[in-house]
């Protein structure tokens, strides 16, 4: 046993006043007395009150010098030292990946509170001197606890982290982690996890230790559900992966609006895939749920309830009618054609046709009156209600380009442009290209309907020479008749975020979350990121225009991550250039203090001693000789 104050030893000096003051009594002035019979007991008297008598056995002297000792020792700090995984300052990262969801443990328990039992016997080992810090580590890693050395703090806070349903950001937690012990003599690392962290991580300056968890590798996940249209029909493909060393049968539901469409029983093999593709979905198919679940005989081992569910949503491809008005512009003819959804038709300059048309394309003419629907105005040769055009300008020498999602994989710095034509609009468009002379093109709202020029005539550019040209025109056929507030086909990973964009009325957003949760957000002038997706889901988002509601959509959140669904445990793991072993050796050593302890005895033995001296302080056969 050692001592951290040994310097307060010294007060063990204390004990020999104490025993002095045993030792001294009284003296008593002499009386004379009448009668010799009482010499005897004169002398008896005079013996016990003689002051350096020789020192009684007494139960009041040992209890007191027991005390005194027992304090003294505590205020010495003795110390034991004990195996353990970490001392010091200790930042501790705690998985909360959606693997650790795995219940694979004793008596079903997850791996997740595995790893808070772990953390529970780290915080009991810390010395008085030691702080923890606690990270749990998801998409997003999140600090439960700061730099404490309060074990009942660090619990309760351990006590309120959960698990994710998504993958772990790492390296995000290994900087915070770097961060909260920055500057500590004394520190390490310890990860508590089922391992499946990337091997690309960078090193850390101090010690980092693995604590595994998880027992099992039996899983069986959807790892793929898509759609697309096929005949004016949904489509759907699905994919079950076992990631375990065993072959399992399983049977995959599909549900179609809330509805059971089919449960088909799988055989899938182990370490392969099983696709299926159904196509006799309804043709109102919109929202599409798959499940697994185990046969009634079973077929397997599922560990990992996550990636047994999957979402899908259907949207049908937005179609349209464009007419281009255009002498012999074979390059807008040709773009328009490419896209299967819509119907183009081809008009000469002159009269326009009576039908209502989805997308008037207007190729240098312009009729006396706009039509009353989206337009294309390319090179405009005269001025109109709408803007105002000037004399051409050569000096076409490209400026800017802003960000904008029109311009989303477009680049107009490489564009050679001979000539373009000055349009300047009464405060409803706003220029996307700028040349030295001008812009080049402009986008707007005005009157309900939406309205892009580009000023120059595309004979006069290498623009439709380009890959950008298509890339433009379907940027802006999205922008005319977006079939989606967003752009997410396939769906979304949890945590990842997710662009809406605001249509030409739009006030607010308005968005529920799978578990039913609504979250608003008013419009600014960029599309808003929405990054609240670590539920896994049907996220339903509805553009408002004053009360009412202007465009609904929804899309999904899956796992589908190889790496969480395969949950066998990682024996080790690699942090830089050092793979680091799982075992659980506990090769550190810190210091479980004493203190307490002695200070608990010093109160109880002062209880005693106090029941003590008011029932007699003498101990049982202790009868002291004369």
């Amino acid at each position: 046993m050692n001592f951290l104050t040994p310097t307060f030893l010294a007060l063990a000096a204390l004990a020999v006043p104490i025993i002095i003051l045993y030792m001294l009594r009284l003296r008593r002035r002499e009386v004379p007395i009448s009668s010799i019979m009482l010499w005897r007991r004169l002398m008896q008297d005079r013996e016990a009150n003689a002051p350096w008598q020789k020192l009684r056995r007494n139960l009041l002297l040992i209890l007191q010098l027991l005390i005194l000792a027992a304090l003294v020792i505590a205020l010495a700090r003795p110390f034991i030292p004990i195996p353990s995984v970490a001392a010091g300052s200790v930042a501790l990262l705690i998985d909360a990946s959606a693997s650790m969801n795995a219940a694979d443990m004793t008596g079903g328990a997850t791996r997740f509170d595995a790893a808070r039992s772990q953390a529970r016997a780290l915080i009991g080992d810390l010395a008085s001197d030691e702080v923890m810090t606690i990270i749990t580590v998801g998409p997003t890693p999140n600090v439960i606890s700061p730099p404490s050395g309060d074990q009942t703090v660090l619990r309760a806070a351990l006590n309120r982290a959960e698990p994710t349903q998504a993958p772990a950001d790492w390296e995000a937690a290994l900087a915070l982690a770097g961060a909260s012990i920055a500057g500590r003599e004394q520190a390490s690392v310890v990860i508590i996890s089922d391992g499946g962290l990337p091997t690309n991580l960078p090193a850390l300056p101090v010690p980092v230790r693995y604590i595994k968890v998880g027992r099992r590798s039996s899983n069986l996940a959807i790892s793929a559900l898509a759609t697309r249209p096929l005949d004016d029909r949904p489509q759907l493909f699905a994919a079950v992966t076992n990631t375990g060393t065993e072959d399992a049968d399983i049977i995959l539901s599909l549900e179609v609006d809330s509805e059971l469409l089919s449960a088909e029983r799988l055989s899938v093999p182990a370490g392969e895939t099983a696709n299926r593709t159904i196509t006799d979905l309804p043709s109102s198919t919109r929202l599409i749920r798959a499940s697994l679940s185990a046969p009634v005989e079973g077929g397997g081992s599922d560990y990992l309830p996550v990636d047994d569910v999957a979402y899908a949503v259907y949207t049908p491809p937005v179609s349209g009618q464009v007419l281009i008005v255009t002498e012999s512009n074979l390059f807008l003819q040709q773009v328009f054609s490419a896209f299967p959804t819509l119907n183009a038709f081809r008009a000469t300059p002159g009269e326009l046709p009576q039908e209502r048309f989805d997308l008037v394309v207007l190729d240098g003419w312009l009729p006396e009156e706009l039509p009353e629907t989206n337009l294309l105005i390319i090179n405009p040769p005269n001025s109109t209600d709408l803007f105002a055009v000037g004399e051409k300008f050569t000096d076409t020498r490209f400026v800017r380009q802003v960000d904008d999602p029109i311009l989303a994989f477009v680049d107009f710095e490489p564009v050679a442009v001979r000539e373009a034509t000055p349009v300047q609009t009464p405060g409803w468009a706003k220029a996307l290209v700028d040349a030295e002379g001008g812009p080049l093109l402009l986008v707007g709202t005005v009157a309900g309907r939406r309205v892009a020029i580009l000023t120059f005539d595309l004979h006069a550019s290498d623009l439709p020479l380009r890959i950008d040209f298509p890339i433009l025109v379907a940027n802006l056929l999205e922008w005319y008749s977006p079939s989606q507030p967003f752009d997410a086909p396939d769906g979304l990973r949890p945590g990842q975020p997710i662009a809406i964009r605001a249509q030409a009325d739009t006030s607010g957003y308005r968005i529920t979350l799978p578990d039913s949760a609504v979250q608003t957000f008013p419009v600014s002038e960029v599309p808003l990121s929405f990054s609240a997706t670590t539920q896994l889901g049907i996220y339903q988002v509805e553009l408002v225009s004053g009360t009412q509601v202007e465009t609904s959509a929804a899309f999904a959140v899956n796992l589908f991550s190889p790496a969480e669904s395969h949950i066998t445990p990682a024996d080790s793991i690699t942090v830089g250039q050092t793979a680091i072993s799982g075992k659980e050796e506990r090769d550190e050593y810190g210091q479980r203090e004493l203190w307490p302890w002695l200070a608990a005895a010093a109160l109880a033995v002062l209880v005693v001693e106090w029941w003590v001296y008011h029932r007699g302080s003498t101990l049982p056969g202790w009868v002291g000789s004369r």
